[in-house]
């Protein structure tokens, strides 16, 4: 169950680590007050259940970036509920959140992206190829891959796609100066990798078996499907590349 939570509806296990927090803290307070005579203030209790989320999350399995969301919650209410903020700034942060996650609920991928090491390494390894070849991007993020492959190959062909809107329009302003590299907004699903050399992706390690089903059935035989860090479960890649960074980061190649 809780597998199936953490890989299809993270949102809801964050929801599930709120709830048990609030009852643990819940009995913490009657304990304290009947036994040692302690009340915690508002905002102490807050700041509490916010930090039992937070650790509850990790526990469950929630990526690294729920970590922040849990911890602020509650205190983020009691402020608002207080007056102390004003109530359009919280819906403004939520916006900006959703805007930036918003593949995270729908595709499970949280924004990733691409280290300078990283970006580094995954081109010379493409030093090999024709000069036009075709590379897409799965989920480009801000589109630093992409930039720097428009300027190390600038006869190749380089497509990007991305559905977190606002992650997508910094990707796409940053892309419109190379007339050899395209983003567009689109799922990483929808796209048919047919057409292309190359196929990148730093997603996660939930979407990773369904995209070895889809580069099994799309991508021609002898293009190369690399990933950024996440491994295809039962299906050891034919060269790795460690990148030594402090994300323990590696490149892995599969040649289709």
């Amino acid at each position: 169950m809780f597998e199936l939570l953490r890989s299809r509806y993270p949102a809801l296990l964050a929801l599930l680590a709120q709830i048990l927090a609030l009852a643990i803290l819940a009995g913490l307070v009657l304990i304290l007050a009947q036994f040692a005579g302690w009340r915690l203030t508002p905002w102490a209790a807050v700041v509490l259940q916010g930090v039992l989320a937070a650790a509850l999350g990790h526990w469950l399995g929630l990526r690294r970036w729920w970590l922040p969301l849990n911890l602020a919650f509650a205190p983020g209410l009691l402020a608002l509920q207080s007056g102390q903020w004003p109530a359009w700034w919280f819906l403004v942060a939520f916006l900006v959140l959703l805007l930036i996650n918003w593949n995270s609920f729908r595709e499970r991928v949280p924004l990733y992206l691409s280290g300078a090491r990283t970006r580094q390494r995954l081109s010379e390894s493409l030093s090999g190829l024709p000069a036009d070849f075709r590379f897409i991007d799965l989920g480009c993020g801000l589109g630093g891959t992409l930039v720097q492959l428009a300027r190390d190959y600038p006869n190749a062909r380089l497509h990007g796609v991305e559905t977190a809107p606002l992650v997508f329009l910094c990707a796409w302003l940053r892309c419109l100066p190379y007339a050899n590299c395209q983003v567009r907004y689109r799922s990483l699903w929808r796209e048919t990798l047919t057409q292309y050399d190359v196929v990148y992706c730093f997603l996660s390690p939930a979407p990773m078996p369904e995209l070895w089903q889809k580069a099994r059935r799309e991508m021609r035989v002898g293009s190369l499907l690399i990933s950024n860090t996440f491994e295809i479960p039962d299906v050891p890649a034919q060269e790795v590349i460690a990148l030594n960074d402090w994300r323990a980061s590696r490149l892995l190649f599969w040649r289709l």
